[in-house]
């Protein structure tokens, strides 16, 4: 039997498909399904998000987004926690939020599950770093270990509970510690 080769997606064929849950990501052609998000990673991901909005979002500085698709540079990903500066966010012409975001965070968060490919997130960051992002954080619940990716790419390890973590710098209001993130995962 042969096989024909089937033409590969391109990143607009791929946005125009329906979106499946957990989400599917788009990187390098492929499309990969993130992994259903469980209890830790769902503690961790809403209290972050509630967290950097409580600090950023009443002075318009800037506003945290939970699984917010985010299409650019060729790929079209889903990160945990998407930051963006408030002038960042894209907006229609009445001012709304629009749906479609097409440029990378500002500051990317990627929890890790258990099951999910370290090198595979880390790669996502690296991409937002690539195209303009600040920073990147990875949470590795199990280790209870924060790995921290400045502009530059250089990656900074947090595993000390009273380490207060690094923020971009349009974030400083955003105070939070080691201890303070995984903590939360006690209620």
């Amino acid at each position: 039997m042969v096989q024909v080769p089937t033409k590969p997606l391109t990143l607009e064929e791929f946005l125009a498909l329906p979106e499946t849950k957990p989400a599917s990501e788009f990187i390098d052609g492929n499309i990969i399904q993130k992994p259903m998000p469980q209890g830790e990673h769902s503690t961790l991901q809403g209290d972050l998000t509630s967290a950097i909005n409580a600090a950023l979002k009443p002075s318009k500085i800037g506003r945290a987004y939970p699984e917010l698709r985010c299409s650019f540079g060729g790929r079209s990903i889903v990160p945990d926690v998407a930051v963006f500066r408030w002038e960042r966010i894209p907006r229609r012409p009445d001012g709304r939020v629009e749906n479609a975001f097409m440029l990378p965070p500002d500051w990317t968060i990627e929890i890790l599950s258990p099951e999910q490919s370290q090198s595979r997130v880390i790669r996502n960051i690296l991409h937002c770093l690539s195209h303009g992002a600040e920073m990147g954080w990875l949470l590795d619940p199990e280790e209870g270990c924060i790995f921290v990716y400045g502009a530059n790419q250089s990656v900074q390890l947090f595993d000390e509970p009273d380490s207060v973590l690094p923020v971009p710098a349009f974030a400083e209001a955003v105070q939070l510690t080691v201890g303070e993130i995984f903590g939360w995962l006690q209620a």
